[in-house]
């Protein structure tokens, strides 16, 4: 555009930041910032590990989940070998598969949610090597009960290894989540602080599993791939309750005022688990695509789900007060262009 963006809400970063304390360790970090960082980060993992009450051999840290998911596709993946994920779901994923000669099996989402116990059925069927859950979801916010996750686990084969994709986890209600089990062979859980702890910048991101699979990534890691900087950040993060807290609460503020937004244009706001929220604009995704191309045009960056009918919906990150008026006050002009 030859231009900033007035509101940037498309890439679900957190507008709010990270916490203060994150930023006093990175500027700290940077006076060192000519050596490299731990190869181990032995004080992040043994942060992770205490804070997740697990071992620290059940952790692995890299630069960010979407690195975590090139490693394992590398580790897991062979030429022609299967693997199973929605079809909308999160992208890089696939990219990671394609890239190392995997096949994809797509199933479609299920009333707006991933279908835990179609992707399962599916996994059987094929023999897949991996199979990819993401919740809560990204691109629609939607989420399942810890009860659902558990027993769509407990479906799947035990040579098929579950990935759970949990980058929304610090956002999603308690009873979304199922408890860490580390012993569980043929699980691996993704985590990061790009999302509620506001480093997007810094590539940070780990996964909990068996002892035996998280092992295996020191095979192919970049062991140098977490910097001083990034280390010195996340663990600074880590240790910030009370900013979390703080952040989660102004997600949830801001969540309610993007679904408030949309009701006053007549469109409907889809329940999120996360810190976007996805807008039903109820036409199809040509229409949608109007929207966000308008929205675009006056300075409010928003994205979209690819696939129909999942691409009826415009996809808006929460924002700061001024990010909201400035979505509040575009929204009209580009639904009447749209609708031209």
């Amino acid at each position: 555009m030859g231009r900033p963006f007035e509101a940037r809400l498309g890439a679900n970063e957190s507008v709010f930041g990270p916490s203060p304390r994150a930023i006093e360790a990175m500027a700290e970090a940077a006076r060192t910032a000519w050596m490299y960082g731990d190869p181990e980060y032995d004080a992040l993992r043994q942060a992770l590990a205490a804070h997740h009450g697990i071992a620290p051999e059940a952790v692995v840290a890299g630069e960010g989940i979407d690195g975590l998911l090139g490693y394992l596709a590398r580790l897991f993946v062979g030429e022609g070998e299967t693997v199973v994920t929605s079809d909308g779901a999160y992208p890089t994923f696939n990219y990671h598969v394609a890239g190392f000669g995997g096949r994809l099996v797509k199933v479609p989402y299920r009333d707006d949610q991933e279908d835990p116990e179609a992707l399962a059925r599916a996994a059987r069927e094929v023999g897949a090597k991996l199979v990819y859950l993401a919740n809560p979801d990204n691109p629609m916010g939607s989420w399942h009960g810890a009860e659902a996750v558990i027993d769509f686990v407990a479906a799947v084969p035990d040579d098929t290894l579950v990935v759970l994709d949990e980058a929304y986890a610090d956002l999603a209600p308690e009873d979304a989540i199922p408890p860490l089990d580390p012993g569980r062979r043929n699980l691996i859980r993704m985590r990061t602080f790009s999302k509620a702890h506001g480093l997007a910048g810094l590539r940070v991101g780990y996964a909990i599993g068996n002892p035996d699979v998280i092992g295996a990534f020191d095979k192919v890691r970049n062991h140098f791939g977490l910097g001083r900087v990034a280390q010195a950040g996340a663990l600074a993060a880590l240790c910030d309750a009370d900013w979390l807290a703080d952040v989660v609460g102004r997600v949830v503020a801001s969540r309610d005022t993007i679904a408030d937004i949309a009701r006053e244009n007549g469109l409907a706001p889809l329940p999120s688990a996360t810190n976007f929220v996805a807008v039903d604009c109820g036409h199809d995704g040509d229409f949608a695509r109007r929207v966000l191309q308008g929205l675009v045009a006056r300075g409010v960056f928003v994205r979209m789900p690819g696939v129909a009918p999942l691409d009826r919906c415009i996809r808006v990150s929460c924002g700061a007060e001024a990010d909201m008026a400035a979505l509040r006050a575009a929204l009209p002009e580009a639904l009447k262009e749209a609708a031209m």
